[in-house]
């Protein structure tokens, strides 16, 4: 995966670990055209080559904003084609995000509006500094959400409270955010990379095909009654019976030692 970015710096601060950082501070790390196909390149290229890797974290610069939504003073003055042409390279890169083959961990640290919430609510859990703050906030503009926000945002906090959320505009806080089931955890704002850093350490140290498979599992069986996803469940089951990092994981417990996962 290339390194060069314009609009996200992209690094691996640990072998299997995988660190997206939005990096345009100066506009609040607000979402532009650019930042838009880099996101969609990043996450496109994981569908195809995970580069032994096995969880990714998302997170903004600086630390008033983890990514204040749509760059407004970019689209100022488009055209509606112009408008709809760029928010379908908006669609791509939230279908990639969403679409990830590794878990995606969100690590907000400060202002999450619009496609900045969209995309925290895109991950599979988030952890969020306490002075963060969410909202979707597209209805004050007359438009309303496109990259996932009423789909990801109901599945997460429930239909009303996010009828609530979204028909407003209003803004919450992170506590509200983990009370209502957006976020995971809320740490202090010096804390919160590294605690995001630990729980993905914690996943990667697992059986990466397992955890690959335990994640499609949840993701879709939840989209299935519950007799269709049990049937998706064991399918997912059964494709690691064969692997060596499940003999590995059996013959590690015996042994009385740490399994050396390989992923195959």
């Amino acid at each position: 995966m290339r390194a060069d970015f314009e609009t996200i710096v992209v690094s691996r601060p640990e072998d299997h670990l995988l660190l997206v950082t939005l990096n345009r501070p100066a506009a609040a790390n607000a979402l532009n055209t650019r930042m838009g196909l880099e996101l969609m390149e990043v996450f496109e290229q994981l569908a195809l080559d995970l580069e032994g890797l096995r969880v990714a974290i998302i997170t903004g610069s600086g630390t008033k904003a983890f990514c204040a939504g749509g760059d407004l003073k970019e689209r100022n003055g488009m055209s509606d084609e112009s408008w709809q042409a760029q928010h379908a390279i908006f669609e791509r890169m939230a279908r990639a995000i969403m679409g990830c083959p590794i878990p995606l961990l969100a690590a907000v640290n400060g202002a999450a509006y619009g496609g900045g919430c969209e995309i925290a609510a895109a991950a599979d859990f988030v952890y969020a500094a306490t002075d963060a703050r969410f909202a979707l906030t597209e209805v004050t503009l007359g438009i309303m959400p496109g990259t996932g926000g009423t789909q990801n945002l109901a599945r997460a906090v429930g239909e009303r409270r996010a009828k609530e959320i979204i028909l407003s505009g209003l803004p919450f806080t992170a506590a509200q955010a983990e009370a209502w089931g957006l976020v995971n955890r809320v740490v202090e704002p010096p804390e919160l990379l590294e605690a995001t850093l630990a729980i993905a350490r914690r996943i990667a140290g697992n059986g990466p095909i397992a955890v690959r498979q335990a994640k499609q599992a949840i993701h879709r069986g939840l989209q299935m009654s519950v007799w269709d996803g049990l049937a998706f469940e064991i399918e997912a089951y059964n494709r690691l019976v064969p692997t060596e990092d499940r003999r590995e994981g059996v013959l590690a417990f015996n042994e009385r030692r740490k399994p050396v996962f390989r992923g195959r």
